[in-house]
């Protein structure tokens, strides 16, 4: 990376030894590294993202921020483009766990409440043979001999421990005691979320994993939380469905729509021209496409 210098090293490093980091966390690291404070509108800390990203495309990586959905925080990290699973997961993580992770994410996307989450026992007792092509927790047992060996055995207390991995790891999280997404995932999975048609927020148009429903039960509107407060801030904003019209029940505090405020503009300026015309709005928080990686620049785990 010929074009980089120490301190487009430093914040590559900060990324891939620490993993995913806050806003706020980055932006003191920036700070050290500059000596300067990146505002909402900082064209050097857009200009540093920027050459990073460039240079990192090279290697297929990409330096990328989002929203945690469950706070509502911004993420930065690194991310992997590659496709393939093992190239995402590297080799910390056995073909059992990869698919107990895969079933645990489906579970969690597949809630049509909303609520981005599932209860530890359910995460412990997804089937593993539902990962397999062509093989479906309907069938019958001799067909599921056709499920590998390491899935059939993969037993309970192995679970308990690879759920422990994968929420430290961040890959999934713990939300008021249920296992919920991490922001690894929130990182990696956008392609995936996609593709698997995950019913997105109406108003920055990322998946909408955990969010709030329309009141309206035939409506099937989905909008983040803090996506609502962005767009209900403004005491002329009407509090009704973008899709129904029907009332919107719901009050912003003066605290939470200027720290959101501050928490987009802040985002979105990190966004190139190209990436915030292809979002409904400007909160995608996109820096690239691609995925939250482990701690070296090798190919490590992915998903989506």
């Amino acid at each position: 990376m010929p074009e980089l210098n120490w301190k487009h090293h430093t914040l590559i490093q900060s990324l891939l030894s620490r993993g995913p980091l806050s806003s706020n966390e980055f932006h003191k690291i920036f700070e050290g590294v500059t000596g300067r404070n990146p505002g909402a509108h900082d064209k050097l800390f857009n200009d540093y993202l920027l050459k990073i990203n460039k240079e990192l495309s090279f290697v297929q990586f990409e330096l990328r921020a989002c929203r945690n959905q469950y706070n509502g925080k911004v993420y930065f990290g690194i991310v992997n483009n590659i496709e393939d699973e093992q190239s995402k997961f590297g080799s910390k993580y056995s073909v059992p766990q990869i698919a107990f992770y895969r079933g645990i994410i489906e579970a969690i996307v597949q809630d049509v409440t909303g609520q981005g989450c599932i209860s530890n026992i359910d995460a412990l007792h997804i089937r593993l043979d539902s990962q397999i092509p062509g093989v479906s927790q309907s069938e019958s047992e001799p067909q599921c001999q056709d499920v590998p060996a390491a899935l059939r055995n993969f037993s309970m207390s192995q679970k308990e421990k690879a759920l422990e991995e994968l929420v430290r790891d961040k890959w999934l999280s713990n939300v008021d005691g249920n296992i919920g997404l991490g922001i690894r995932s929130f990182l990696d999975l956008r392609s995936w979320f996609r593709n698997c048609e995950v019913s997105s927020c109406e108003v920055c148009n990322e998946a909408g994993v955990k969010a709030d429903l329309c009141p309206n039960e035939g409506c099937s509107i989905r909008i983040h939380n803090y996506c609502l407060i962005q767009k209900f801030s403004q005491r002329s904003a009407e509090k009704v469905c973008p899709g129904c019209s029907n009332p919107w029940p719901y009050t912003v505090t003066k605290a939470e729509a200027l720290d959101i405020d501050n928490e987009l503009n802040e985002a979105t300026s990190k966004q190139g021209p190209s990436q915030r015309k292809r979002g409904r709005s400007s909160q995608s928080d996109n820096i690239g496409s691609g995925s939250s990686q482990s701690v070296t620049l090798r190919r490590s785990a992915r998903i989506g």
